[in-house]
């Protein structure tokens, strides 16, 4: 049955009895939770890391998967959680230097595969040792 909005569901459930409003009153509210829920995840999420700190954890999941030390799903979890602390650092400090575009596009890319994620380590790891890339000031961590 599809989702109703509340005042449906409070008809519907008067008509039902007392058990059944209750219980469509609670499903009404879950979907009224689950919705408020959803944007308070995003606004709820963790501190970003200090911009070093986000480099440093994006250039060992870089290595990683260029030396495969891991299972495929393994460092495909690791990079995707090095690329999205990565962009929110950047977020977080206002950069927009090629890494940081870098991670907040290679971020997004789902479902990740091996070759991708090699190309991107790759350039992830040139952007990190290039001069001028290390920090949002330009110097290297």
């Amino acid at each position: 049955m599809a989702p109703r909005s509340l005042p449906t569901a409070l008809s519907t459930a008067a008509a039902l009895g007392a058990t059944a409003a209750t219980a469509a009153i609670a499903a009404a509210g879950a979907v009224v939770l689950s919705l408020s829920s959803a944007r308070a995840g995003v606004m709820g999420a963790a501190k970003a890391l200090p911009y070093a700190e986000a480099v440093d954890r994006t250039h060992t999941a870089a290595q990683a998967v260029l030396a495969g030390a891991g299972a495929e799903t393994c460092l495909r979890g690791k990079l995707t959680n090095a690329l999205l602390g990565l962009s929110s650092s950047c977020e977080a400090t206002g950069d927009r230097n090629p890494l940081c575009q870098l991670a907040d596009k290679a971020a997004v890319v789902t479902p990740m595969s091996l070759a991708f994620m090699r190309d991107t380590a790759t350039q992830l790891l040139a952007l990190i040792e290039a001069p001028a890339a290390g920090s949002p000031q330009g110097a290297k961590p």
